[in-house]
C-alpha cells in the first residue's frame, strides 16, 4: 500500500514511519505542512494512496478514489467536518481517525494551569513586589482561592475532557459536561441541552472543549455568558470560533466574570490592538495546549498503532467517521 504523509516532521521523526509500516511505501508531499495545523495544498501524489497521514487537502481526499482511511494528525478536524466529506466518507466507506489522544494530556495539563494560576493569582502576584503584612499582600493572599469544593462545567466530552476529569478528580471538585451524544461511560453528571443555562449559574470554571462545526460557531455568546455564574472563569482550549468574542468582552470589561484565560481565539494571532489584548483579566497563549516535546514522533507512534489495528481488520482509536 502507499501511504500518503505530509507530516511536518524532521527526517529521524519520517524514518521511524517509514521503518513502521515495511513492505508498505511511505509517499511525501512536494511540500509537506509548516504545521501540525497549517492547511495542505493540493498534491497529485494523494491521488495514488491508500492511506493518508498529515492533514490531506480535504477536496483532494474526495477526488482520491483508492482512499480507505485518512488520519488528521491533530485532535480539531473542522475542515473536513462538512456535510459533503462526511456523505462522501459514509459513500466510500472511508475512515476517518483524528489524533486526539496524543494531544488530551497536555491540553488538559494546559486548561489545570490556567485554572490554578487563576485560583493562585499567579499573575498578580508574579507582577507584584509587596512586602509581608503590607495591604498589596495581604491583599493577594486573601484573593487566593482554592479548587477544592469548586464546580466546573466542561463543553465539549471527548479525549481532552477525560485526561481533565482525571487531573481535577484530587482537587475534590463538582465536576459537570456538556455532551451533544451521551454515552453513558462518562463516569461524571452530563448536563442536557435544555439544562445548560442552570449548570452554567452554577459552575466556577467553564471550560469550553468544542469543536468547531456548523453547531458550534459562536455556542458561547451574549446569553449564554450572562447565564454564567458572577465572578467565574471562563476557559478556552478548543476552538475560537466557538466564543462570540465581543460578548466575551463586554462580559469580561462589566466585571461579570473575574477572567478568561484563552489557549484559542479567533483568528490567530488576534491583531495587534485588538481589544481582548488589552482586556487585563483577559490571559491568551498562542494555541500551544496541545504542544509539547516530541510531538511529531507521538503523532507517528499513534498512527502506526492504529496501522496495525487497520491491517488487522480492528477497530482504530479515534475514529471520527
Amino acid at each position: 500500500m502507499k501511504i500518503f504523509c505530509d507530516l511536518a516532521a524532521d527526517a529521524e521523526t519520517l524514518s521511524v514511519l517509514k521503518r513502521g509500516v515495511v513492505p508498505h511505501e511511505v509517499v511525501l508531499p512536494a511540500r509537506p505542512a509548516s504545521s501540525v495545523l497549517s492547511k495542505s495544498e493540493p498534491d497529485s501524489a494523494l491521488a495514488e494512496a491508500d492511506i493518508a497521514f498529515g492533514q490531506p487537502d480535504p477536496a483532494g481526499v474526495l477526488r482520491a478514489g483508492g482512499l480507505r482511511w485518512v488520519q488528521v494528525s491533530s485532535a480539531g478536524y473542522t475542515r473536513y467536518d462538512t456535510a459533503e466529506f462526511r456523505r462522501a466518507a459514509a459513500e466510500r466507506k472511508l475512515l476517518v481517525t483524528n489524533s486526539s489522544t496524543v494531544y488530551a494530556e497536555p491540553c488538559a495539563e494546559h486548561v489545570l494551569s490556567f485554572m490554578l494560576a487563576q485560583a493562585r493569582k499567579l499573575p498578580e502576584g508574579l507582577r507584584s513586589r509587596a512586602a509581608g503584612d503590607s495591604t498589596a499582600w495581604l491583599q493577594l493572599r486573601e484573593a487566593s482561592t482554592l479548587l477544592q469544593g469548586q464546580t466546573v462545567l466542561i463543553l465539549g466530552f471527548g479525549s481532552i475532557a477525560r485526561c481533565l476529569v482525571e487531573l481535577l478528580r484530587p482537587f475534590k471538585m463538582q465536576i459537570l459536561a456538556l455532551r451533544r451524544k451521551p454515552r453513558g461511560d462518562e463516569g461524571i453528571p452530563i448536563v442536557p441541552a435544555e439544562d445548560l443555562a442552570q449548570a452554567l449559574a452554577k459552575a466556577d470554571h467553564v471550560v469550553d472543549i468544542l469543536p468547531a462545526n456548523a453547531d458550534s460557531i459562536h455556542f458561547m455568546s451574549a446569553p449564554q455568558f450572562a447565564a454564567m455564574k458572577p465572578g467565574a472563569v471562563f476557559y478556552n482550549i478548543g476552538r475560537g470560533a466557538t466564543v462570540d468574542q465581543d460578548a466575551l468582552l463586554y462580559t469580561l470589561r462589566s466585571g461579570h466574570l473575574a477572567a478568561a484565560w484563552l489557549d484559542v481565539t479567533e483568528p490567530e494571532p488576534l491583531p495587534v490592538g485588538h481589544p481582548l489584548l488589552g482586556t487585563p483579566n483577559c490571559y491568551i497563549t498562542p494555541h500551544i495546549g496541545g504542544g509539547h516535546r516530541r510531538e511529531a514522533e507521538m503523532l507517528v507512534r499513534h498512527f502506526l498503532e492504529n496501522f496495525g489495528q487497520f491491517l488487522q481488520g480492528a477497530p482504530l482509536r479515534d475514529r471520527i467517521m
